[in-house]
């Protein structure tokens, strides 16, 4: 079956790997990958249903990629959350879809799509096995390495569980050997929907050894982190953060609220004095590092004196990031059912409100740059802005600001040392002289 392939990835960056297990799939089997919809003879969408507006944006993928039908497209595939959930109501409702595969079916893709081309309808999902090799999807300085699937955490507001089952880490050593197959790789982001708890589910928290070993690899420059919940930010890790020169001065930690009935209602285990102290002894042992988190707004029976502790809380805790979202009633979750379910209206309200807040401290602190010199990772060009593009270690891919430069001349996935002209609330603006760091 030497068909053309092309990918829609929707979702996290969780998803991302997934879906580039499939396309190292495809590529394994000798099939051509092309990023031009109208040249794909066979779709893949991998979906995202973390949320209703998730499901909506995958189920419109579908139905817009079947349009291509009067071009080459020939099979569309349906894969990731959304059918790992869903496939009860989807495989009779959604016929644009000619395969099913949930998150963990990459080794059935091709089986499936041999029977879809002797002219069956397959619903594969539950039957296959994750993949292997990766096509990498990503500037090639940067990769991601999911550590775990799954979660043990059961926030009252959240799907994750009972679509990617319980929390499961990787083997070690293949994770080891994922990274050295990853080639020569500036940034390596760690993923999972909780990296902090890696190994837990064998009995003993590793991760600590987990980023020792990585940090081992020549190939490695530097590692982030993602996803660290508060909990398990132990004084080993924070040790670890500190002293090792290969991990980026940078955490994400969700936190999703700070008054304490609040985090109570959405199953959190920490408290608003726990998160500033935990934010506390971050600044303390770690006096560079960068924190971004994670706050819902319009949480079922919030208050607006709830909501006003959150922006001052803010306003204490002063996070380098922050990104806000709306609550999204989910069926099937705990806090479907709670009683106070706020109006839409005044969740997006909330939102803007917190956004409003977040912004004059990231303004300040940006501000706090111009004049500086500071080191940055080049991502490329930005063409509309005629200049090249890149982020300081404070900013991860995709999800915060990024550093704005001009120079005579800059290599993607090289760092340069660059003097800040000016800011905005979240991006700088600056240039570079000639140095190469």
């Amino acid at each position: 079956m030497k068909k053309t392939f092309g990918m829609i990835s929707l979702g996290c960056d969780k998803n991302r790997v997934d879906g580039e297990r499939i396309l190292g799939e495809i590529r394994r089997h000798g099939c051509e990958i092309t990023d031009d919809i109208e040249k794909a003879q066979v779709l893949v969408v991998n979906t995202c249903a973390f949320l209703n507006a998730s499901r909506k944006e995958a189920i419109e993928a579908v139905i817009e990629g079947n349009a291509y039908r009067s071009g080459v497209l020939e099979k569309i595939v349906v894969t990731g959350c959304l059918p790992e959930k869903y496939i009860g109501e989807l495989f009779p409702a959604l016929t644009e879809g000619d395969v099913f595969l949930g998150v963990s079916d990459c080794s059935e893709l091709f089986p499936a799509l041999e029977r879809a081309y002797a002219g069956e309808r397959v619903n594969a999902v539950h039957t296959g096995k994750e993949g292997g090799e990766r096509v990498i999807t990503t500037p090639p300085h940067l990769k991601y390495l999911k550590i775990a699937d799954g979660c043990f955490n059961h926030c009252t507001y959240c799907l994750i569980p009972k679509i990617r089952g319980k929390y499961r880490s990787y083997p070690m050593q293949e994770l080891v050997d994922e990274a050295r197959s990853l080639g020569e790789t500036q940034e390596l982001v760690l993923v999972a929907q909780d990296t902090t708890r890696y190994g837990e589910d064998a009995g003993k928290n590793q991760f600590v050894e987990l980023l020792k070993k990585l940090s081992e690899l020549d190939n490695i420059c530097h590692i982030r982190l993602l996803y660290c919940y508060p909990e398990v930010v132990t004084d080993a890790l924070i040790a670890e953060v500190r002293d090792n020169p290969k991990i980026l001065k940078y955490l994400d930690i969700p936190l999703q609220h700070s008054e304490d009935r609040i985090l109570k209602l959405m199953g959190r285990r920490g408290s608003r004095a726990e998160y500033l102290a935990l934010l506390a002894k971050l600044r303390r042992e770690i006096p560079a590092i960068a924190v971004r988190t994670t706050f819902i707004a319009g949480f079922p029976s919030e208050t607006e004196e709830e909501h006003e502790g959150l922006k001052r809380f803010l306003e204490e805790a002063r996070f380098e990031n922050c990104g806000f979202f709306a609550y999204s009633r989910e069926p099937d979750t705990p806090a479907y059912k709670l009683k106070g379910q706020i109006p839409a209206r005044v969740k997006e309200k909330r939102v803007r409100a917190l956004y409003r807040v977040q912004r004059e401290i990231s303004a300040a602190r940006m501000q706090g740059f111009v004049g500086k010199r500071i080191e940055v990772l080049c991502d490329g060009i930005d063409y509309e802005k005629s200049c090249f593009v890149g982020r300081a270690p404070f900013q991860a891919y995709e999800i915060d600001g990024c550093v704005y430069f001009t120079a005579p001349h800059a290599e993607t996935g090289k760092r340069y040392e660059v003097t800040v002209q000016k800011a905005d609330a979240y991006d700088l603006y600056g240039t570079v002289k000639e140095n190469i760091l």
